[in-house]
């Protein structure tokens, strides 16, 4: 991942000043989604970049050792071997960015990757996810727990109600706690857009949670009835950009939930090259957090290497 975010002392008069103007936001979205997307081969190349970005994620109720043993697997593998030697892309190291799972499941996916001698990244969701409704003591014991069985990144939830209510000095101080946890491990700070209300609050929220030093900020759990939208996109990475302009620090930007298709992946591509430069386009500093699109980015791929699309019977399982 890239240097960390040392974090900044918390700026509340650049917090108060901040105004987001909703129609411009969602005139620049309706622009990004009318970007022509690559076509041919050099839709397959963005596609494998998109691969590389991917947090490939399990957050479900019947997760089970050999469910997490799958999923590891395929991320270390996650497109058809055949298909990659054909574009010549076998020997160059494919692989999603990291695999994301619950805390307790983290022991089983280090295990996993360790038997299968890959270095591949253990990302765990923490604080309390996705409500983010747990006692400070138990969110903090929960982080803990998380790096000491091998996580070496953290998607930590924020406690919606002190963004809701604009106590962003509680705010700051709970998630300086969490980095503070995280030790070594990387931070990547929840921010639930579909709970916050306003783009202003979703501005705010994102420059609060880089002030408190995340290293990355992400759209959504996953869980919530809204999820990763271009318009709320849009104005976090424009946080990000201002952040990275006033203090020279880059923090990465990670959209999850509800992100299922091939073309979808491309656009987000679109977005971050378009908003944040080509320093972006690494995962580094930009991850996909999904589940089944990596099964849609095969299939495309496959197509574009036989010319003809998959049964799904074709593909081992995402």
């Amino acid at each position: 991942m890239s240097d960390r975010n040392p974090g900044t002392k918390l700026d509340l008069e650049w917090i108060s000043k901040v105004r987001v103007n909703p129609q411009a936001v969602l005139k620049r979205a309706q622009h990004i989604q009318g970007q022509k997307l690559p076509k041919k081969q050099w839709q397959a190349a963005w596609l494998l970049k998109a691969v590389t970005c991917i947090d490939l994620t399990s957050l479900a109720g019947d997760d089970t050792p050999s469910n997490i043993h799958r999923l590891c697997l395929k991320a270390i593998q996650p497109v058809r071997y055949d298909l990659l030697e054909k574009m010549d892309m076998h020997n160059k190291g494919v692989t999603t960015a990291a695999v994301c799972v619950y805390p307790s499941r983290v022991a089983d996916a280090v295990a996993s990757l360790k038997a299968a001698n890959s270095s591949l990244p253990v990302a765990s969701v923490a604080t309390g996810f996705p409500a983010g409704q747990t006692p400070l003591e138990t969110r903090l014991q929960e982080v803990r727990m998380a790096v000491a069985d091998g996580a070496t990144e953290i998607d930590i939830v924020i406690n919606r109600t002190l963004a809701l209510t604009g106590q962003w000095e509680a705010m700051y101080d709970e998630i300086r706690q969490f980095r503070n946890a995280c030790g070594d491990a990387h931070m990547k700070t929840i921010l639930a857009i579909g709970e916050l209300g306003t783009f202003t609050n979703v501005y705010k929220a994102s420059l609060v949670a880089m002030m408190a030093g995340s290293d990355f900020i992400k759209t959504s759990t996953g869980k919530e009835a809204v999820n990763a939208t271009y318009p709320v996109a849009i104005v976090m990475v424009r946080a990000i950009r201002d952040y990275f302009l006033y203090t020279g620090h880059k923090v990465g930007f990670k959209p999850a939930g509800g992100i299922r298709t091939a073309q979808e992946s491309l656009l987000w591509l679109t977005l971050i090259k378009e908003e944040l430069g080509n320093d972006w386009l690494s995962p580094l500093l930009f991850r996909l957090g999904a589940s089944s699109l990596l099964a849609d980015i095969e299939r495309q791929i496959y197509h574009h290497v036989t010319g003809q699309y998959a049964a799904y019977h074709d593909l081992p399982m995402a």
